[in-house]
């Protein structure tokens, strides 16, 4: 596999600028909202690279090697040696919710050789959880599942999808890969730390909580914000939720995605299950870089003793906002466990979707960085 990048700004244009007519496979692509709709650099790629499948969405950051910026487009173009390439779309309201969509996509990929896929969702109209769970209930056994929920910096009002036709919004999209020569990591850390009670989930309805305890989950939210509540949803996020089942030490974290003020209830990614606990969670900066070079370990595990070729980067935009403008400490300790013969691209996104380690089922995750090694 051999792989090049190429990164877009709005006040700099390409560096370096794409060749004109470069045969590649597939260009990963994850941009700022504005950079993939209305700037020129996704028409100068399709030119570039006229037979390549180009795939990627909006974002919250975009990661290219150990930097990190915002607003920009960074593109990524891959040519296999063997593996074979796959696109698939499914649109919401063409399909009876998030589940069906998953589904979806599995049927289109399905096919002998099947090893991985990844995945790129609409960040604020999908329920992550269902997507996962549609596709891990139709891929064929062994098919492993990553990506993550499309961005939007911290307006939280509208993320896009790309597979080869315009952005769109409402919009999930895949690529399936193929070939028994193809080796794939997957690992997901966080690094946050619980505080307070644990609290009852007593009213929710899939992905949308209206009780901790019988009280308004909004009000308890305000109330641990304080001055940071005008900020909502976006200040929500250095305030995640872990979950776990009654009797299971097992824990999943979920973000907020939206706050609905007359109904005082709050939109999270993934499923809040009633009869499950919830718990507030806060950073702790030295475990979230810590998080991120776990991660990277688990990832490249699954290698089976290969080295890393790829690498693709989805972490959470709440752990950009902790970090701030140390954020590219996380980036720069994944370099540090893949080395550097490893092309590293990513984004900061409103979901996670991978594997929790190596031979782990697939999961939403939020507030992780997760990784994908090839």
């Amino acid at each position: 596999m051999e792989s090049q990048q190429y990164r877009w700004q709005p006040n700099h244009g390409w560096e370096p600028a794409p060749p004109n007519g470069g045969s590649v496979d597939l260009v990963l692509v994850f941009a700022g909202p504005e950079a993939l709709r209305n700037g020129p650099a996704l028409a100068e790629l399709r030119g570039a690279f006229p037979g390549a499948t180009l795939f990627g969405c909006s974002s919250a950051g975009e990661i290219h090697g150990t930097r990190v910026t915002d607003g920009a487009l960074v593109a990524t173009a891959v040519r296999f040696a063997h593996t074979r390439h796959r696109g698939a779309i499914a649109r919401v309201g063409e399909y009876p919710g998030s589940e069906a969509l998953g589904r979806a996509i599995a049927d289109q990929l399905a096919d002998d050789g099947l090893r991985h896929v990844l995945v790129l969702s609409d960040g604020l109209r999908v329920n992550g959880s269902k997507l996962v769970q549609g596709l891990e209930n139709r891929l064929p056994p062994g098919v492993t599942v990553s990506g993550g929920l499309s961005g939007d910096g911290g307006k939280f009002r509208k993320t896009f999808v790309l597979l080869d036709g315009e952005p769109e919004t409402g919009l999930v999209a895949a690529v399936g890969l193929y070939g028994n020569g193809l080796r794939v990591g997957c690992g997901s850390l966080g690094g946050w730390d619980p505080f307070g009670p644990e609290r009852l989930i007593t009213r929710s309805e899939a992905n949308v909580l209206h009780e901790l305890d019988g009280r308004s989950v909004l009000s308890l939210y305000k109330e641990y914000l304080g001055e940071h509540a005008d900020g909502l949803p976006a200040t929500a996020l250095l305030f995640p939720l872990s979950l776990r089942a009654r009797n299971a030490e097992h824990r999943v974290v979920r973000t907020v995605l939206s706050v609905d003020e007359k109904d005082q209830s709050m939109t999270f990614a993934g499923d809040m299950p009633s009869g499950w606990y919830a718990r507030f969670m806060k950073a702790n900066f030295d475990r979230l870089i810590d998080g991120a070079l776990g991660a990277a370990k688990r990832s490249e595990a699954g290698l089976r003793h290969s080295r890393p070729e790829l690498a693709i980067l989805i972490s959470c935009y709440g752990r950009k906002m902790v970090l701030q403008d140390l954020v590219e400490e996380e980036v720069e300790a994944v370099r540090e466990v893949l080395g550097g013969s490893a092309t590293i691209t990513g984004m900061y996104s409103y979901g996670e979707i991978s594997p929790f380690a190596p031979g782990a089922s697939c999961e939403l995750h939020n507030q992780t960085m997760t990784l994908t090694t090839i």
